[in-house]
Order: structure tokens, then C-alpha cells, then sequence
């Protein structure tokens, strides 16, 4: 296959997948609690119900209320066009484009913080508080993380970083560190456990899912359709951290895909086993993720 055609065929896969992710988490979960559960491709019918919906907008809000879930959409889409989960050649790459991939995903998250802001609601406010004073952690851990990364690989592209990352060829303990701080910033990107809990309907311990509860309709189903994309893309850049490379194109497909369901089903098991740490103890757990960044990049730095 031309290098082309499977950058394109790996952003489609990471489009059309991403949903299917969530039916995983979901899944594992109602297995682990000896329940049938949800069917896997539920997201997808829910989505779809949405988009034939209609939405009820309050007299407070203004084109940020409803530019927001696609502005976010938009931004994480793109951001997921820059990473080589399947192993080739992302769709789009450039040397410093790490920088552009974590401004994205700040983008994505500052505009639904301003639809949060724009309903004029003390609920939706305090989630959007919460949501800026966590992500304020995270962005540093993750950022430490691929600086750690980009030293021994000798780039600052996201697919000369993750190209041939392997925990067995290079450098092994600085890799594994800075896999464990993007797998906490995963979960706390992604408001799941121990973070959040995605199924809580309490308005006073929500925070990513207290900042869309005005949406409806479109709006809505482009907030969980963006969702479940930014899960896959942290998945996968978690996955593609400890995954070798083959070189051969649809194994490495293959094996990518099987690493981001395990990354799903992995999330599944810590939701099923921890409960939600209390709101002043996630700022503990994301310097704890930055501090394993930093000694990442130490270790980079003199090896």
C-alpha cells in the first residue's frame, strides 16, 4: 500500500473506531461487575439518535454556546491526523509539531470551557473551573513526557518520536516513566476514574460531563462523538509508546488497533477497581505524573 493511502486509511480507522473504544470501556466494566452491559456499538446508535434530534438553547448563550462542541470536534480531529498509532506515516507531520499537537488538544478543551461559561450556569461554571485547574497539571506532564522522548529519538515530530519507540530498544526506563505519566493524563484528560467518573449524574463532583449539560441534539452528539476521539487519540499515543514496530504496515495496523482495545479494556478494570479520589487529591496524582515526566527527561538527558 502507498504511504499515503495508509496515512489516510490510519486517520479514517482512528474516525471510524474511536466510538467502538467506549463500547470497550463500557463493556469491560459491566463484564467485571457480572452484568450483560451495554451492546459494544451502543455509542454509535446513541450518536446517531442524537444527530436526529433538535436542541433547546437558553436566551443567555451566544454562537460559543453552539460553536463549541464543533470547534472541539474539529480540533481533536486534527490533532489525531498527526499520530502514527498504526505505526506509518500520520497524515500529517512536521519537525515541532508535538507543540501544535498539545495546542490542539488545549483548543478543544478551552472552547468547551467557554460553552460551559457561555450558559451563564454555577454548575457548569464550577466544572469548567475544575476542568481548567486540572488540565493545568496534565498539560505539563504530558509535554515533559514527549520532550523525554524526543531526546533519544533525535525529533520533535510525533512520528519521529513514536516511529520505533519500544521500551526494548533505546531507552527503556525513561520510556516506561513517561508511559506511565501519559497514561495518567489518559485517564485525566479523558475524565475517568480515579479522576472522574463518567457515569455520575451529581452535578457537585462532575466535571467534564457538568460542562455539556445544555447541549442537546447535534451539539451533544459532536461532544460525544469528540469524546470517544480524544480517548482513541490519547489511547493511542499511550499504546504506540510500548508497541514495537514491524515495518510491515497491516501487522503494525493490526497490532495498534489490538493495543488501543487493551489500552479500552485496561481503563475498564482500573474504573471497575478504584473508586473517585476526592477533588483535592487529583492534583496529587497529576504532580505525581509530572514529577515521573521530569525524571523521564533526566534520564533522557544524561543517556
Amino acid at each position: 500500500m502507498h504511504a499515503l493511502g495508509f496515512a489516510f486509511l490510519q486517520f479514517f480507522l482512528a474516525l471510524l473506531l474511536a466510538p467502538l473504544l467506549v463500547g470497550v470501556v463500557n463493556r469491560t466494566k459491566a463484564v467485571i461487575a457480572g452484568r450483560h452491559g451495554q451492546p459494544l456499538l451502543q455509542v454509535y446508535h446513541d450518536i446517531a439518535k442524537l444527530l436526529r434530534k433538535g436542541a433547546v438553547y437558553s436566551r443567555t448563550t451566544s454562537l460559543l454556546f453552539t460553536a463549541g462542541p464543533v470547534v472541539s470536534l474539529a480540533a481533536v480531529a486534527v490533532s489525531s491526523a498527526f499520530l502514527p498509532w498504526a505505526g506509518g506515516a500520520p497524515l500529517l507531520s512536521f519537525e515541532g509539531d508535538i507543540l501544535l499537537f498539545m495546542g490542539l488538544l488545549g483548543l478543544s478543551r478551552f472552547v468547551t470551557i467557554l460553552a460551559a461559561l457561555d450558559t451563564g450556569s454555577a454548575f457548569e461554571g464550577m466544572g469548567a473551573s475544575r476542568e481548567a485547574w486540572f488540565s493545568a497539571l496534565a498539560e505539563p506532564a504530558l509535554l515533559l513526557g514527549l520532550a523525554a522522548l524526543a531526546r533519544p529519538a533525535g525529533s520533535t515530530s510525533l512520528y519521529g518520536i513514536l516511529g520505533n519507540a519500544s521500551p526494548w530498544t533505546g531507552a527503556g526506563a525513561a520510556l516506561l516513566l513517561a508511559a506511565g505519566a501519559v497514561f495518567v493524563v489518559f485517564l485525566a484528560e479523558n475524565s475517568r476514574m480515579p479522576v472522574d467518573d463518567p457515569t455520575t449524574h451529581l452535578e457537585l463532583t462532575m466535571i467534564h460531563e457538568v460542562m455539556v449539560l445544555d447541549h442537546g441534539g447535534v451539539e451533544l452528539a459532536a461532544v460525544q462523538y469528540g469524546a470517544s476521539l480524544k480517548l482513541w487519540t490519547l489511547g493511542g499515543l499511550f499504546v504506540s509508546l510500548l508497541i514495537p514496530r514491524t515495518g510491515l504496515w497491516l501487522a503494525d495496523a493490526g497490532l495498534g488497533c489490538a493495543g488501543v482495545m487493551a489500552a479500552g479494556i485496561v481503563t475498564g478494570m482500573v474504573e471497575s477497581v478504584m473508586a473517585r479520589l476526592p477533588l483535592g487529591r487529583v492534583p496529587q496524582l497529576l504532580v505525581a505524573a509530572i514529577a515521573m515526566s521530569g525524571l523521564s527527561l533526566a534520564l533522557a538527558l544524561v543517556r
